[in-house]
């Protein structure tokens, strides 16, 4: 059975996003080396991407490009080449390499995934989403990365959440550039 696991950073105040949607507040030290083996390693495991359109487009307005090749190219060369699944009924086509569009139930379409063989599935930020899969109990693993920065205001990831999702912490670790790295499972 494939596992489904969400990968969210977030600042020190709980944001994943800034007011405006910018999220370059969690690209603030690439010079860490542990860290970015930590990334690149996440993103070698051959997960299925999943998507919403947002975190879609803004995905793609940077990991195809020349400069995410020279800024970043073992994470751009995964990132262009592993499976992708965007979520929207509003996007009429995606042109991204390896991607699908799912106009369909998100939750029926992650159920279904989960009982077929093969690799894991990962949601990368997509906070309704996230939602959405959490209040099915969907999801097995919470990889939350704190970032060391405070924002004066933007997104939390849960809004909209309308029932507490109980979690147990299996493991953390720190990163010199001061990101620490938190995984929870459900605790049922």
């Amino acid at each position: 059975m494939r596992r489904l696991i969400a990968f969210i950073q977030l600042t020190v105040n709980g944001y994943f996003a800034g007011g405006d949607g910018d999220i370059g507040w969690a690209n603030h030290d690439t010079q860490d080396a542990e860290w970015n083996a930590f990334v690149a390693d996440n993103v070698a495991g051959e997960s299925l991407l999943l998507f919403g359109r947002v975190t879609y487009e803004l995905m793609v307005s940077y990991w195809p490009t020349d400069i995410a090749a020279a800024r970043d190219p073992l994470v751009a060369r995964y990132m262009n080449s592993l499976p992708k699944a965007v979520f929207s009924r509003s996007l009429q086509g995606v042109d991204w390499n390896n991607t699908q569009l799912i106009k369909s139930d998100l939750v029926s379409w992650v159920r279904e995934q989960k009982q077929l063989p093969g690799k894991d599935m990962c949601v990368l930020g997509s906070g309704s989403l996230i939602v959405q899969l959490a209040q099915a109990g969907l999801i097995d693993e919470f990889q939350v990365s704190v970032n060391p920065v405070v924002l004066g205001g933007g997104r939390t990831i849960f809004e909209g959440l309308t029932h507490p999702v109980p979690l147990k912490l299996t493991r953390s670790r720190n990163f010199a550039n001061g990101n620490v790295l938190l995984c929870y499972q459900p605790a049922h």
